[in-house]
């Protein structure tokens, strides 16, 4: 054959390699990218369990509640300042706790969680016995516990978040993220029934020291378990096989930009929309109870197990919000996927919790405020997972800022609440919540999750779908 001409071969010479610069495209998408694998169940199971129990932590002080107010002789006013309490020390500390989960990790950050949880839960049965040796009075005694129980807890969700960017694939999140949430249905599902039978067998006080052991032996479990991201952990790194990189190392983060963060326009508008919602669901946490018994007028017995539909009835939709969220966003595209969705939660709750307040019948009421529960669950798994898109690496900061604003809004609903009572009746009290579900519906006409707070090429710019 005769050889090709300097020409021909040149341009052949180019030809190869430029074709060898163009990468190929996978025949098949790597199943981390498509499945979780045991590893991530591992951690995901593990920040549903520290859910499970630190909502179960946080209401049963509204179980033991009408043991106490008759005990002590409080009004539902004094009982409402103390439930505020805690969300006053949870809202103070959500900002700093979210800048500790991405300084510290989460790994020690939800160990000194679930620790601290379990000190202040023990300490709440000691109360009268601190008042009386302090001279205090039982209401500040309570008040600057449950405060201090608050701040312990603060990192909690954002730490959760933090694991979640670290551990978790992009098209899992919302799911994964919604499992984590369900936690805090579940624990209020569980402590009606659960907590009702321990203070009839043992007493409310030493009901509230079993809580704080069982609170320990997670706490062990979660920092025995887990790393801070899967390459810090060689056994559970190979079984995980994540698709997202390794976390910058640690002890030495990048700074947050906290200016940025504040004046993005997206997690102020987020922020915004939380502080309603926290109000709207605050009041199924503290007061539902309460309300069952002593305004509806059923028993002990009745209120659990209708409480615990109620809670049962948030957990499921929380879940099935978390697949809403990853569906709607991979139909529509993640800004308006997950509008759609939260949206309609909200509209949803906010019928729905005028139709059963104002029904006269128990069960139909119950029927109706349960659905109106899950649904705010719905669109709060829409809130977290938009602001996770637009923080990208910055998630235990943001979502940090992002809960604050939700429990200021879920500060204001224990105390406002039996207030609203006071002057126009407890159906009243209800109604206003389906005006702040209507409110945190508004605040999506102003959100856009494609605008991430960090620069294109960041993890947020890649989390970010039109």
């Amino acid at each position: 054959r005769a050889p090709e001409p300097p020409s021909q071969q040149a341009a052949h010479n180019n030809f190869t390699a430029i074709k060898s610069t163009i990468p190929r495209m996978p025949t098949k998408q790597p199943a981390a990218q498509t499945r979780l694998t045991p590893a991530h169940l591992g951690v995901t199971a593990l920040m549903f369990t520290l859910s499970v129990m630190s909502y179960f932590d946080r209401t049963i002080m509204s179980i033991a509640g009408p043991n106490i107010i008759k005990e002590f002789q409080l009004s539902e006013t004094q009982m409402g300042l103390v439930y505020s309490a805690f969300i006053l020390g949870y809202s103070l500390m959500m900002i700093p706790g979210g800048r500790w989960a991405d300084r510290f990790g989460p790994r020690r950050v939800l160990t000194g969680m679930a620790l601290g949880s379990a000190l202040f839960t023990a300490l709440t049965a000691l109360s009268g016995w601190i008042a009386l040796a302090t001279l205090m009075g039982i209401v500040p005694v309570f008040v600057v516990i449950r405060i201090c129980f608050g701040f312990v807890t603060a990192p909690l969700y954002p730490a959760c978040a933090r694991m979640n960017v670290a551990w978790m694939p992009l098209m899992h999140r919302a799911r994964v993220l919604s499992i984590v949430i369900c936690g805090a249905g579940f624990g209020g599902a569980v402590s009606p029934v659960l907590f009702t039978w321990m203070i009839a067998s043992f007493g409310w006080r030493w009901s509230f020291v079993l809580a704080s052991l069982a609170t320990v032996l997670v706490g062990a479990i979660w920092f025995f378990y887990v790393r801070d991201d899967p390459s810090q952990h060689p056994r559970l790194a190979a079984a995980a096989g994540c698709d997202t990189p390794p976390l910058a190392p640690v002890p030495a983060p990048e700074p947050v930009r906290w200016a940025l963060l504040l004046r993005d326009r997206n997690l102020i508008a987020l922020t915004a929309g939380y502080f309603a919602l926290g109000y709207f669901e605050y009041i199924f946490f503290y007061w539902i109870f309460y309300y069952l018994g002593e305004i509806r007028g059923l028993g002990a017995e009745e209120s659990a197990i209708y409480s615990t539909a109620l809670f049962l009835t948030f957990t499921i939709m929380m879940a099935f919000g978390g697949w809403l969220c990853d569906y709607f966003a991979a139909r529509f595209g993640r800004s308006r996927g997950l509008r759609l969705v939260a949206m309609t939660g909200l509209a949803a709750s906010a019928l729905l919790m005028y139709a059963g307040a104002s029904s006269t019948a128990t069960l139909p009421a119950v029927t109706l405020m349960s659905l109106a529960f899950g649904c705010s669950a719905i669109a709060d798994v829409a809130f977290w997972t938009a602001t996770i898109d637009i923080a990208g690496k910055e998630a235990g900061s943001a979502c940090g800022v992002l809960n604050m604003g939700g429990n200021v809004g879920g500060l204001l609903a224990p105390t406002l609440t039996p207030i609203i009572a006071s002057y126009f009746g407890w159906t009243w009290g209800l109604y206003f919540g389906s005006v702040m579900a209507l409110a945190a519906l508004g605040v999506w006409f102003f959100i856009d999750t494609s605008s991430p707070i960090t620069p294109a090429g960041g993890e947020a710019a890649e989390s970010s779908g039109p």
